[in-house]
């Protein structure tokens, strides 16, 4: 299991868990992140990630991208 952050650009991955307050776990499930679900980085820069989760996609920072272990 590493971070999203870490993960390589093109590949599609499966999330395995979600870290952080009931809070952020609850906004990032928002987006479309749950546990089980598949998750492609699109491009990574400076830290900030955008990702394609469920046919949209969508930019996190660095931070919300360690939360997320794939």
């Amino acid at each position: 299991m590493i971070p999203l952050v870490f993960a390589d650009t093109g590949e599609s991955q499966i999330i395995k868990k979600i870290g952080g307050s009931e809070e952020v776990k609850r906004h990032l499930e928002n987006l479309g992140f749950t546990v089980g679900g598949n998750v492609t980085v699109i491009n990574s820069l400076a830290g900030n990630v955008i990702v394609k989760v469920k046919e949209s996609r969508i930019a996190i920072n660095e931070e919300m991208a360690r939360k997320i272990m794939v």
